[in-house]
C-alpha cells in the first residue's frame, strides 16, 4: 500500500471513530435529562405495553399525554410543581390505540408533576410505579425553527470537528489545528451566540448560567468554551516545530467536551416560582435558575 493510500486509510478511520463518537453524544443527550420522555414498560395479563410519556411542553398549548393500554383506561393526576395544590384528577379518554389526557398549559418555566394509574381486574397499575416518584414535565415559550435548528446542527458539528481534532492530535497532529479552529468557532456560533437566543425565546433570559445563575447548560457550554479558548490559544494559526504542548491542550479540550456531553441536558435549568405567581408577581420574573 503506498503512503498516500495509507495516509487516507488513516483519514477515514479517524473520521468514522469521530462520527460514532458524535452520534454516541447524540443518542445519549436523546434519552437523557429531565425533559426527555419518560420511557418505561408496565404488564397487564400477560402483555407488555411501553410507553414514552411528555416531559416538555409548549406554553401556548395543552401538553397531550398518550399511553399505549388494553381494555382498561387510566386516569390521569396532576398538581403544580412544589406547590401544596392537589391532585386533579382527569379520565383518559380512547382515541385509536392510546388513551388520551391534556395537561394544562404552563407559563414559561412553569413545572407540573403528574401520574397516571389503572385497574385492571383486581390490579392496580401505577406509572411511575414507585408512590414517591411523579413525571416532572416543563413548559418553555416557542423557539423559531430558524434558531433551533442551526444552534443544534452547529453544536453537533462541534462535537463531531472536536472529536475528529482530539484524534489528530493523538495520531495525526499535522491535521488536528483546523479542526480546532472549526471546532472552536462553531460551538461559539452555536453555543454562545445561537444558544443565549433560544435561552431569551424560551424563558425570557439570553443568559442564566455564571455569574448570574446556576443553570448548568449555560455553565457547561461555559466550560467547555473556555477549554476550547484556551486550546486554540495553544494551538495557534500556524504549524510549531513541536507541537506537543498543542497537541495536549486539544486533547484536554476534548475531555472536557465529553464531560460535558456526558452531563444530561437541562438539568438545573429554568424554573418557575409558583408562590411568587400566587402572589402576583408577573410569571415573566418569577423564574429562577439552578434548581
Amino acid at each position: 500500500m503506498s503512503e498516500n493510500a495509507s495516509g487516507k486509510g488513516k483519514k477515514i478511520v479517524l473520521w468514522v471513530f469521530s462520527i460514532v463518537i458524535m452520534l454516541s453524544a447524540f443518542s445519549y443527550q436523546k434519552r437523557t435529562g429531565p425533559t426527555y420522555p419518560y420511557r418505561g414498560s408496565y404488564k397487564i395479563g400477560d402483555t407488555e405495553y411501553y410507553h414514552k410519556l411528555i416531559r416538555s411542553g409548549d406554553s401556548q398549548e395543552d401538553a397531550v399525554v398518550e399511553l399505549k393500554a388494553g381494555e382498561y383506561a387510566p386516569s390521569l393526576f396532576y398538581k403544580r410543581f412544589k406547590t401544596q395544590d392537589e391532585f386533579t384528577q382527569v379520565l383518559m379518554e380512547k382515541k385509536q390505540e392510546n388513551f388520551v389526557a391534556f395537561l394544562p398549559k404552563q407559563p414559561a418555566a412553569g413545572k407540573l408533576e403528574y401520574y397516571l394509574m389503572m385497574k385492571a381486574g383486581d390490579t392496580k397499575i401505577r406509572i411511575p410505579q414507585n408512590k414517591e416518584e411523579n413525571i416532572i414535565i416543563r413548559f418553555k415559550d416557542p423557539v423559531p425553527e430558524y434558531i433551533l435548528i442551526p444552534h443544534i446542527l452547529l453544536m453537533f458539528f462541534a462535537m463531531l470537528v472536536g472529536m475528529r481534532a482530539a484524534l489528530g492530535a493523538l495520531f495525526a497532529p499535522d491535521s488536528m489545528r483546523a479542526f480546532v479552529w472549526f471546532s472552536f468557532v462553531s460551538m461559539t456560533i452555536g453555543g454562545m451566540i445561537l444558544g443565549p437566543i433560544v435561552q431569551k425565546y424560551a424563558f425570557g433570559e439570553y443568559w442564566t448560567g455564571f455569574p448570574w445563575g446556576g443553570d448548568w447548560t449555560d455553565n457547561k457550554m461555559l466550560i467547555m468554551w473556555v477549554a476550547w479558548l484556551a486550546a486554540i490559544s495553544v494551538v495557534g494559526l500556524k504549524a510549531k516545530s513541536k507541537e506537543l504542548m498543542s497537541r495536549i491542550a486539544v486533547i484536554l479540550a476534548a475531555i472536557v467536551m465529553t464531560a460535558v456531553y456526558v452531563i444530561p441536558h437541562s438539568i438545573h435549568g429554568s424554573e418557575l416560582d409558583y408562590s411568587k405567581v400566587d402572589a402576583g408577581m408577573d410569571p415573566a420574573k418569577a423564574i429562577k435558575t439552578g434548581k
